[in-house]
């Protein structure tokens, strides 16, 4: 068997354009979190707008992320990605000049859509981009690190921009890198498509947008407690609509997703794994940052300097599992990573409203250290589970399962957090007299808390800080424990489903040998019955 070719020095200068709009989108999904109160001060947005300036670009960027790999698939995944890159840079715009905020929420939903247009079309490229499965590891290394730093770096891009700059500098930021890519992307990236793929299947894109989205919308709405009936209504309406999807994939000639591909015990134990692992590790990052800023009292710029070590390592820890799995079998390896944010995760259960930073700063750099050298391998594996032509809907799952992760991490975890304050407090403040107006505005959230405690001042005031700062404290140890069991339960899965897992061998040519075997296998033995 001959040797796939190495990548060259243009490949791997490639992978440097390649990358950049990754960071932006995963930066862009956190960007705001810090933005907020300013946005709120300059434009009045209602508390329900609030939410769907932050909500609406994870909502459009997960429900169309399997439609336009499909696109990219058929038409040229180069060219999808740098259309995205024209709606990213436009939406940037808009989003700069908002004057109201429904003007900011277009400008979101915009992004969405041109970052579910680019985010499959990068690692789609990168499979096709290095054929070589040892050159591609340190590529799916450098993808991952880019991936996890933007995540992790999203709070603290935000926190130094609000500081130093103004709000409307969280979407200009984006269209330096967008020019780059526009005008190097096209001389440096090979343009890749499905030959086989004739076809776009409509309804199933519809079906697939209103099923991610109904799920996601009703998880949120559910865990934010926003209405029961309008939560559990989405959530069954998205769970039909995903339903007739996969049973439509079935039948169809050229599927819009090849569900088949769960089938193969590697890329689904990989895709499982990574949906446990954002899961958790998501929701240790709302949890902290909320710590640091309303328990400890930093500003976002403090904030984010104790914020800046965890994003670091989460870029360390790709090139750290890529070296291990030279050694070591990537089932192996993963588990290590997992069990080592467990331990991060631990950490909060030593959590005082006196800690200091550092022990903050130590749970985040573990988390992110264990979840990145997951998260690095897990992706190499669903992705050298298929072949080149395949990986636009590998990538499609992929960054499918990274949404469908921090939305449930953000709202299942995030729903423990807040619901473990809301009743420690409301126990505690019959020992403070409190009214019941005041007594649900200090159990809604510590940010109000906050605010009821400057208002009343003196000894009240002291009693409601002091109770609403403890309360969290304990909430964010609940919440810990939890993202440990989910990771540890991540870990086990690892080790039994990726067992056997090469990091050196084609484990889409394995798969297909191994199905050819079985099918022989089963013609021998029909041959023999007959």
């Amino acid at each position: 068997m001959t040797s796939p070719p190495k990548a060259t020095a243009k490949t791997w200068i490639g992978l440097a354009v390649l990358v950049l709009p990754l960071l932006l989108i995963t930066i862009d999904g956190t960007v705001l979190i810090m933005a907020l109160p300013a946005i709120s001060a300059e434009l009045s947005p209602t508390g329900t707008e609030q939410l769907w300036m932050i909500d609406v670009y994870s909502l459009v960027l997960a429900g169309l992320l399997v439609a336009m790999a499909t696109v990219g698939d058929r038409f040229g995944r180069r060219r999808n990605l740098l259309i995205g890159a024209v709606l990213f840079t436009t939406a940037s715009v808009l989003g700069a000049l908002a004057t109201a905020p429904w003007m900011l929420i277009g400008a979101r939903a915009l992004l969405g859509v041109g970052g579910a247009f680019m985010m499959p079309s990068t690692l789609s490229l990168v499979r096709n981009m290095f054929l070589d499965r040892q050159q591609r590891r340190y590529a799916m290394a450098v993808w991952g690190a880019m991936a996890s730093v933007g995540a992790a770096a999203g709070p603290i891009v935000g926190g130094w921009i609000i500081e130093t700059f103004s709000w409307q500098a969280a979407f200009l930021m984006n269209i330096p890198v967008m020019v780059i890519l526009l005008v190097l992307g096209p001389a440096l990236l090979p343009e890749s498509r499905n030959p086989d793929l004739h076809s776009i299947d409509l309804p199933s894109v519809l079906l697939s947008f209103v099923g991610l989205i109904g799920l996601v919308y009703g998880i949120k709405t559910l865990t934010a407690d926003k209405g029961l009936a309008l939560g559990v209504a989405a959530v069954v309406i998205g769970l039909i609509a995903i339903g007739l999807f996969v049973r439509r994939q079935l039948v169809l000639p050229t599927p819009l997703m090849d569900v088949r591909l769960f089938r193969i015990r590697y890329f689904r134990g990989a895709v499982v794994t990574d949906v446990l692992s954002i899961f958790a590790m998501v929701g240790a990052l709302v949890a902290l940052v909320q710590f640091l800023q309303l328990v400890l009292g930093l500003s976002p710029l403090q904030a984010s300097v104790w914020l800046m070590p965890q994003a670091l390592m989460a870029a360390a820890a790709a090139f750290v599992a890529a070296a291990l799995v030279k050694r070591f079998l990537p089932a192996y390896v993963i588990a290590l990573g997992l069990t080592i944010a467990v331990s991060g995760f631990v950490l909060t259960a030593f959590l005082t409203p006196a800690s200091s930073p550092v022990l903050v700063g130590a749970a985040l750099v573990l988390v992110a250290l264990g979840a990145g050298m997951g998260l690095t391998l897990s992706n190499d594996i669903i992705m050298s589970s298929v072949k080149p032509e395949r990986a636009g809907q590998a990538a499609a799952t992929s960054e499918t399962a990274y949404e469908i992760g921090m939305t449930l991490g953000t709202a299942v975890l995030g729903g423990v957090l807040v619901s473990w304050y809301t009743r420690t407090v409301l126990t505690g403040s019959h020992a403070i007299d409190l009214t019941a107006g005041l007594a649900e505005r200090v159990s809604s959230t510590l940010a109000e808390a906050l605010l009821v405690a400057a208002e009343l001042g003196g000894d009240t005031g002291d009693a409601v800080l002091e109770l609403s700062r403890s309360a969290f404290t304990e909430a964010i140890t609940v919440t810990g424990l939890a993202g440990a069991g989910v990771m540890a339960f991540a870990a086990i899965w690892a080790l039994v489903t990726l067992r056997g897992a090469s990091a050196h061998q084609d484990l889409a040519a394995e798969h297909e040998a191994a199905e050819h075997l079985r099918g022989d296998q089963h013609g021998d033995e029909l041959e023999h019955k007959h």
